[in-house]
């Protein structure tokens, strides 16, 4: 196409078009000036619930989690309770007892726990690996369960207390073996004074303070 000059015509009609345009758009913007001023207080509010939401999700999340604490301070299981639990349902509930009694605690019961069901940390304590042997009542834990728990307890968890759990009993050899070698053992006894009755479990145990050598990496 060959360029050629424009005509009178064709530069008057262009300016008409740009008149048009920008009366247009000074219309528009007069009109959403309007509705914006009308609508400042609706606005104005908008603005503030968007700004009181985060206290408002914090003040709530707080008064929950104060709630939980407080339910959980109230924790009492019975060992008829107990019994009727599932192993993960017994792992749990020794998680939320752990809670109550003041533990930073979480369940890392599954395939391949290398002996802990349950993880816990307490400051000035230290750190605590529980494993959970939920059996049948009249059921007993032998001493291999403490073998494999002193095996794993120090080197993999890094723990500075390992504590054997069951709603059963133990034989004497496996208490016995705990005994002298640092892995704490609750038999159903105890487990009654610390579930039903209360009683904190490093009160029940006489945990002691953190150390900065654990039994387990004693040299031989």
């Amino acid at each position: 196409m060959r360029w050629r000059p424009r005509s009178t015509a064709d530069v008057l009609g262009a300016a008409a078009v740009a008149l048009a345009l920008t009366v247009a758009l000074a219309q528009s913007a007069t009109h959403l000036l309007a509705k914006a001023a009308a609508a400042w207080p609706l606005l104005a509010l908008i603005g503030l619930g968007l700004a009181v939401m985060p206290s408002g999700l914090l003040v709530r999340g707080s008064r929950r989690r104060r709630a939980d604490r407080e339910r959980l301070a109230r924790l009492r299981i019975s060992l008829p309770e107990l019994d009727a639990m599932s192993d993960e349902q017994f792992e749990y509930a020794l998680r939320d007892l752990l809670v109550r009694d003041g533990w930073a605690a979480r369940k890392a019961g599954r395939a391949g726990d290398q002996a802990a069901d349950v993880i816990g940390v307490l400051i000035p304590l230290g750190r605590i690996v529980v494993q959970a042997k939920h059996t049948r009542v009249g059921g007993k834990v032998g001493s291999s369960v403490m073998y494999q728990v002193k095996g794993t307890a120090g080197p993999a968890h890094r723990a500075d207390h390992a504590v054997v759990v069951t709603n059963g009993l133990f034989t004497r050899d496996a208490m016995a073996w705990g005994d002298r070698h640092g892995v704490r053992w609750v038999d159903r006894d105890r487990l009654d004074r610390w579930a039903h009755q209360g009683r904190a479990l490093h009160e029940l145990l006489g945990l002691p303070a953190r150390r900065s050598r654990l039994p387990w990496r004693r040299a031989a």
